[in-house]
């Protein structure tokens, strides 16, 4: 097992009971609650049925701390609901790129395992192929904006700098943390008058 999954437990379970921490949006939804652990069997099961491996660090968060619930955003999916997806080839320079559902057997491009679900039409993939492989990967499947890759190695260090995000009270946009200086600001410009 990987050292830090014990400590990512221990921070999982303080955060809800820090006064100072950031608000992380889509919080209400998981409440910080995971589902089961995942048995090797059904991840390894999932994995033959798709053709795939999971990697590591996410394989080890499946089955060591939890199936499903708390993460970024909404929460992450449970395994059987996580569907793969292929970024779509760049049709103009510097344009943005979606994803779109992988075919069967389109095993000749790098997939995205879509896991954590952000609402509408963004999507929280990890690579499970290609040279981004075990990186997390935030972006709009309809191309609206472009992926942006994580800089954290693996999807234990993306979860952790989460939690420690979080706890720290710090705003981070790119993983929807709010900080209590920021939600406790009023409004900078008045609202519009109706017309």
């Amino acid at each position: 097992m990987d050292p830090r999954i014990p400590r990512l437990r221990r921070k999982l379970a303080a955060i809800p009971f820090q006064p100072l921490r950031s608000h992380s949006f889509g919080e209400e939804h998981h409440e910080f609650r995971l589902g089961p652990k995942l048995a090797e069997a059904r991840v390894a099961a999932f994995e033959a049925e798709h053709d795939i491996d999971l990697p590591d660090a996410y394989r080890q968060f499946l089955t060591h701390i939890g199936g499903s619930g708390a993460a970024p955003f909404y929460g992450l999916i449970q395994l059987e609901r996580c569907s793969l997806l292929v970024m779509n080839p760049r049709e103009e320079p510097l344009a943005p790129r979606g994803f779109d559902a992988a075919e069967p057997g389109c095993h000749g491009r790098d997939l995205f395992l879509h896991i954590i679900e952000m609402g509408c039409t963004d999507v929280c993939v990890i690579a499970v192929t290609g040279p981004l492989t075990g990186r997390v990967l935030t972006g709009n499947s309809d191309g609206f904006w472009g992926p942006n890759v994580s800089s954290a190695a693996d999807f234990l260090d993306w979860y952790e700098r989460w939690l420690n995000h979080m706890s720290a009270g710090r705003d981070n946009r790119a993983l929807e943390l709010t900080s209590p200086q920021l939600r406790a600001r009023p409004a900078r410009y008045p609202p519009a008058p109706n017309i």
